[in-house]
């Protein structure tokens, strides 16, 4: 399985292993689930102005809400 770089998107990281001609397997598209919810909430968070604990769940449970996970 392809390591992803901490920068690197999950759209990325499907890419490049497409790219290197591997087949994608439930790992890697759980993978690349992880990450996206991972951005997603990044996002969510930063936005928020101050970043402070409390705020990671508040953007987990935006998440959860949004994308019903």
């Amino acid at each position: 399985m392809y390591m992803s770089t901490n920068k690197e998107t999950a759209v990325d990281y499907l890419y490049k292993i497409i790219q290197m001609g591997h087949h994608i397997g439930k790992a890697d598209w759980d993978k690349a689930k992880q990450m996206e919810k991972e951005q997603i909430m990044k996002a969510v968070y930063d936005s928020m102005g101050t970043n402070f604990d409390p705020n990671w769940g508040r953007a987990e449970l935006y998440y959860n809400e949004t994308y019903g996970k």
